[in-house]
């Protein structure tokens, strides 16, 4: 068989190795720069025969590296180097693009609002006077802290952790609680970062269709058929679109989830943000609910707090998983979350932003409706806009001086819509509206 030089370095390299091994080594020669971006990598069956294996081996070691997303292709068209950036990273999340200096503004994430935060001096003073202080005991959570989530919580949870946010909290229900390479169920749109925890590991994603009152009987129901070991959702308020979980649906879905062993992860990422109160699974099926609320957009994200629930035994499952790392969440933070949220100005202030958030969002609905342009006054800090094209639209607002998401980085399927977050939108609404028209007028 005649082999090219690149060829020849690679039987070399892989010789005699297994499929992770020969996965392992390859992600060391692409991020060495042996292998550059670009490279063709040998047909399966070709290096297969080269090394004396089975293609079988070949074809895992290349899901390994299609996995950590450095290879693309496959089939007739080939497989090759496409990155060379090998540490598992959230690609969903990431940025779209360098808008340059010409952009009015940043769109991009639905973020709060620094100025309508709360001040967390006092908050602080008080947290550093936490009773266990600097201790190394592997406490969930505070007493102060629970003590007050726990009258607030939308069901009676049998245990509460800490966590360093919503996504942390996200990332470690999913590996203390799934394995690599089940099937999970998850509500589309979704947050982007949230797809990326699932797909980095290993998990097979089934999408969850919505509506205005949330995730869709039937779709749910036809996801169920394959058994997922989880469902994702958001309860309270989907941080993409807006809609909410109405009671009756509640209901509707949990009569589809009884009888299953899916464990239920509720995200409330808006948290005391969201106009709709707390709802959740919890209340009907509490012994499979996970149930997380982040503090982050109403009380600061530099807190860095949110709350989890679940029966017992998984938060025990969760903390072993979580002594891997920081084992707990900063009782400084806990207990200064727990003050500020017992303050009644604090509250208040919450309160005024959740006023503002909605006004600025309507101030936009608004200027798009003079133009014919009509969209549903929902919840949250972003409007989910459908456009003819996304990549047009993305390409006519940058030049406007608008950067916004594009809708794709949060469904499953394929999807046509734009993401503008509202949060920061305090100008340029009327030059918004207008530009957001121009994406309307592809033919």
């Amino acid at each position: 068989m005649h082999q090219s030089a690149p060829l020849k370095h690679l039987i070399e390299e892989l010789q005699g190795l297994s499929s992770r091994e020969i996965s392992a080594r390859v992600i060391e020669l692409i991020r060495s720069g042996a292998i550059p971006v670009g490279s063709p990598l040998p047909p399966v069956r070709e290096l297969a025969e080269a090394l004396g294996v089975s293609p079988a081996t070949i074809s895992a070691a290349w899901g390994d590296l299609r996995e950590a997303k450095v290879i693309s292709g496959r089939g007739r068209s080939g497989v090759w180097v496409s990155d060379n950036r090998t540490t598992p990273r959230p690609r969903r999340f990431e940025g779209v693009g360098n808008f340059g200096s010409f952009i009015l503004a940043d769109l991009t994430y639905a973020s709060p609002d620094p100025a309508l935060l709360p001040p967390l001096e006092t908050a602080l003073c008080h947290g550093a006077h936490s009773p266990n202080l600097h201790s190394y005991h592997r406490e969930p959570i505070t007493a102060a802290l629970r003590e007050v989530v726990a009258p607030l919580w939308p069901y009676p949870a049998a245990g509460f952790m800490a966590t360093n946010g919503g996504f942390e909290a996200l990332h470690l229900v999913t590996h203390a609680l799934l394995s690599h390479g089940s099937t999970v169920a998850i509500e589309t749109p979704t947050t982007a970062r949230l797809v990326d925890i699932l797909e980095n590991a290993g998990l097979n994603l089934i999408a969850v269709q919505c509506d205005a009152e949330g995730p869709r009987p039937e779709s749910l129901r036809q996801a169920l058929s394959h058994k997922p070991a989880a469902f994702f959702y958001e309860p309270r308020t989907n941080g993409v679109t807006g809609h909410g979980v109405s009671s009756y649906r509640l209901a509707q879905l949990a009569s589809l989830l009884e009888g299953t062993n899916t464990l239920i992860v509720e995200d409330d990422g808006l948290g005391d943000i969201a106009a709709r109160p707390a709802i959740s699974l919890g209340s009907l099926i509490p012994e499979r609910t996970v149930h997380i609320r982040t503090y982050s957009k109403s009380l600061g994200p530099d807190l860095r707090l949110a709350v989890l629930s679940a029966p017992a035994a998984w938060i025990d499952q969760i903390q072993a998983y979580r002594n891997f790392g920081a084992s707990w969440t900063s009782r400084v933070m806990q207990d200064a979350a727990a003050w500020m949220l017992r303050d009644a100005a604090t509250m208040a202030m919450v309160a005024k932003a959740r006023e503002v958030y909605a006004q600025r969002r309507r101030t936009l609905i608004a200027a798009l409706a003079q133009w014919q342009i009509h969209l549903p006054d929902l919840d949250g800090l972003c409007l989910w806009v459908p456009v003819p094209s996304e990549q047009y639209a993305l390409v006519t607002l940058a030049a406007h001086g608008f950067a916004v998401f594009p809708g794709s980085r949060f469904t499953l399927d394929r999807s046509s819509h734009i993401r503008i977050g509202t949060g920061l939108l305090t100008q340029h609404c009327d030059k918004l509206a207008e530009a957001i028209a121009l994406c309307m007028e592809l033919n």
